[in-house]
């Protein structure tokens, strides 16, 4: 036998390259229902079979609406599995089929979407995380609106508190993303001429959702990501950093924060646009001690510093009894150069009599920049 007839297939190679390699990721990302992302991503499925890619149908939704429906065609569709909730036939991706037919490439629609009760996986970008995982890449869609720390600037810019949302690190590890754009007069007369909801819809989402403000408040927030995050995956390519590596940033927590979540996301979005890790820094003063707080309390702090996870940061404890030298000393310790912190109340008389946590902690990081985030009506 000839040392070529040892040699093991090409084929072979490539099996074991793809038992190791995490997939690729593809985001298309919106700023509205309508504005035709998973049209371009069947299209891009198209694309990719024509050219003799394994793809398959992961959960792809319509909404009733005929020219996405039509681009399904003949891509193959791997059923969903059904739930029993309260009695209600549910029907979500079915995760298992999926790994067990280890498509090359699989669409999944809303990639922010909340599973039904009984799934192995609460939301769906987990179910793609493990997709990833398992070397098979994945083609998703999603609207700006879904990223966990844009959740106040979206209340506060078009009054929609927005229930599903995904942490920022997942568009991270998109290894592309597409910006599916069209003008808010284009968006508004597609669904004026019943190209996105049914008829007896429109006049109400015209009224709210929306709106030409709105939506072109939500669209400058996509630009604005997109163009955010290209620039940082150039700068990351050149082997540079805008700041030199040398930006740190903490957030200051307490048992009382009113505005935990909304300090969280505003050092987030900071620590992202910075190239920096962050910290959210639990300062537990002796009257905070575990045994002289509330249940409830405990579980708003170990929320808080889930969250902190699920965001890309750091959560951690300091035991002080003073908030400012205490915030102050982990500052000197981790080398932080941004120091983000709530507005507190304080009465007349407080202020007439005693200094505040943030005029003792400009008094005590003089070199470090201090953001106040304000709390929230």
């Amino acid at each position: 036998m000839s040392a070529d007839q040892n040699r093991p297939a090409p084929e072979h190679f490539l099996s074991l390259i793809r038992q190791q390699q995490r997939g690729r990721l593809k985001i298309y990302l919106g700023f509205a229902a309508g504005v035709g992302k998973t049209y371009e991503m069947l299209q891009e499925g198209q694309r990719l079979k024509r050219r003799g890619v394994d793809v398959a149908i992961g959960v792809v939704e319509t909404h009733g609406r005929a020219e996405t429906g039509s681009l399904i065609g003949d891509l193959e569709q791997i059923p969903r599995r059904t739930i029993e909730f309260h009695g209600v036939t549910l029907e979500e991706m079915d995760l298992d089929a999926i790994l067990a037919k280890r498509p090359s490439v699989v669409l999944v629609d809303e990639l922010a979407h909340t599973n039904a009760p009984g799934s192995r996986n609460a939301k769906r970008y987990q179910d793609v995380d493990e997709l990833l995982h398992a070397g098979i890449n994945v083609i998703s869609t999603l609207n700006i609106q879904h990223l966990e720390s844009l959740y106040d600037l979206v209340e506060r810019a078009i009054g929609v508190k927005v229930k599903e949302r995904i942490p920022d690190y997942i568009l991270s590890m998109a290894d592309q993303l597409v910006n599916v754009d069209v003008s808010a007069e284009d968006l508004r007369e597609r669904l004026q001429q019943g190209k996105i909801y049914p008829k007896e819809r429109i006049d109400t989402a015209l009224a709210n959702f929306f709106t030409q403000a709105n939506l072109t408040r939500l669209r400058e927030m996509a630009l604005e990501e997109i163009a955010h995050r290209l620039d940082r995956r150039r700068i990351d390519q050149d082997g540079g950093d805008r700041m030199g590596g040398s930006e740190r940033l903490m957030v200051c927590l307490s048992s009382g924060s009113p505005s935990a979540e909304q300090l969280l996301r505003r050092a987030a979005r900071l620590a992202d646009r910075l190239g920096a890790p962050w910290y959210a820094v639990y300062i537990q003063t002796p009257s905070e001690e575990l045994h002289r707080i509330d249940a409830a309390t405990q579980r708003r702090i170990s929320n808080t510093l889930t969250l902190t996870q699920q965001m890309g940061g750091t959560p951690m404890t300091f035991k002080g009894s003073d908030v400012a030298s205490t915030a102050a000393a982990f500052a000197a310790e981790y080398g932080i150069t941004h120091i983000v912190i709530g507005r507190t109340q304080r009465s007349w008389l407080q202020r007439l009599f005693s200094r505040s946590v943030l005029d003792g902690l400009l008094a005590a990081v003089p070199n470090v920049d201090v953001v106040v985030v304000g709390n929230k009506s």
